[in-house]
């Protein structure tokens, strides 16, 4: 297949729905792999559902450009005229979680958590612009490399700013809210319990409700207490159990009040993890969010850096680097403490959440490793590569290395204090010349 679409090629179909045809294309400007979503003539005709499915393609063609979040699948063109349209979006090779959905065929817990947490980040994203997307279900959620998401299909979303309505037949049945089914008011509450919906198909295989008719379904979703995850998969915690069951309470306001609580959550979920060696996503990410020199990066620009550094965990008095070697790379310790010495002499301990090693990158190896450093308790460490770093978008590069400067430059301000007091304090500890000498 090598068909033209306006300005795109369409190498192959990558799905078929009630509504239209998703092709896999290239953008022949400027050579991107994108997915093309072209709406079937048809569905506007349609004399029951025409003018509500218009809606929401406009709805989502009305998003272009507007989601720029590394778990949310980029809109990036659109055209929706009376009788036609179409979207242009992020290509995101890979499935949707869908294909993980049965009991033989589940994710490792871990990944599922982590999934849990960029879904939360994604989402959070989402409601600060005004948006509930109201329809998650594992068929919008694309995966990449076991754990990597990217939320896609807001035709469904609820604009708080432009919808006066809420209609209650958007979403997926089995995955909808009570809230949703009853038509109340949604909230951000309305995408948690629609998530909790999905991490608890993801964990077990099984859905938390399941009836022969949309009246049973809709009863046991308003009346139903769902068993805890583990009753379908004991390898499930009991804290998780807890996390899941509370994202799925009846009552929005029971749920957590914010997603960043439901992320914590998670993310102390991976950090207790089974495999201990590895360092989730999560953990990687709250480390860097918590650093003040980054405070002005936005989350997509955290979500690069995660990227960008090579993680790992080391024991206890390894060295890192050592002094008189070439290097280019630098470092930031997430957790742990490491120490630098100088022909064997201490001159400072780092704790969690600082960078080192930045005058070897800034000057690009020119500049030998001026100290040693060596770990003094187990740490989780990520390196920086000059080539990874470069490789970051321009304007993440751009407010990093602003963040970089900066916090040098404290650090060197700090330094001349520090040697301007231990000047003085030397001076005032000197002996003083006798009153008679000088008079002499």
């Amino acid at each position: 297949m090598n068909d033209v679409f306006g300005k795109y090629e369409l190498k192959g179909l990558l799905g078929k729905g009630s509504s239209g045809t998703v092709y896999k294309a290239v953008d022949a400007f400027s050579g991107d792999e994108v997915a093309v979503k072209i709406i079937d003539p048809a569905v506007f005709q349609d004399p029951q559902s025409g003018a509500a499915l218009r809606n929401q393609f406009l709805k989502e063609a009305s998003l272009a450009g507007k989601l720029n979040h590394p778990h949310i699948a980029s809109i990036l063109d659109a055209v929706v005229t009376d009788d036609a349209g179409h979207i242009v979006m992020e290509y995101v090779p890979g499935v949707n979680l869908a294909a993980y959905t049965d009991a033989d065929k589940l994710l490792p817990v871990d990944d599922v958590v982590q999934i849990g947490f960029k879904c939360c980040g994604a989402l959070d994203y989402a409601f600060r612009q005004g948006i509930i997307h109201r329809d998650i279900k594992p068929a919008n959620i694309m995966t990449v490399d076991g754990s990597d998401v990217k939320i896609t299909d807001f035709g469904a979303a609820f604009l708080q700013n432009r919808d006066v309505t809420q209609a209650v037949n958007i979403g997926s049945p089995a995955y909808m809210s009570p809230e949703q089914v009853s038509a109340k008011p949604l909230t951000q509450a309305t995408d948690m319990y629609c998530l909790g919906v999905v991490l608890f198909v993801l964990l077990t295989g099984k859905r938390p409700f399941v009836a022969d008719s949309m009246d049973q379904l809709i009863g046991k979703i308003l009346h139903e207490v769902p068993p805890p995850p583990s009753q379908l998969n004991p390898s499930i915690s009991g804290e998780l159990d807890r996390i899941v069951l509370k994202m799925l309470n009846k009552i929005p306001e029971e749920r957590y009040s914010n997603w960043a609580d439901l992320a914590l959550e998670l993310a102390a979920i991976g950090r207790l993890s089974t495999h201990q060696r590895s360092i989730p996503d999560s953990e990687r990410y709250a480390a860097l969010k918590r650093v003040t020199m980054l405070s002005n990066l936005s989350e997509a620009e955290i979500w690069e850096l995660v990227e960008a550094g090579h993680w790992t965990r080391l024991h206890a008095r390894t060295e890192i680097v050592r002094e008189g070697d070439p290097g280019r790379s630098m470092f930031f310790l997430a957790q742990g403490d490491v120490k630098v010495t100088q022909t064997g002499r201490l001159l400072n301990v780092i704790g969690p959440g600082e960078f080192f090693g930045e005058m070897s990158y800034i000057c690009d190896g020119d500049l030998p490793r001026q100290a040693t450093v060596e770990s003094m308790t187990e740490v989780v460490l990520a390196e920086f590569e000059v080539a990874a770093l470069d490789g970051m978008s321009r304007h993440c590069h751009s407010s990093f290395m602003r963040a970089l400067v900066r916090n040098l430059a404290d650090r060197l301000a700090l330094a001349d204090l520090r040697i301007s007091s231990q000047k003085m304090q030397e001076l005032e500890a000197s002996p003083q010349p006798d009153e008679t000498d000088a008079n002499a």
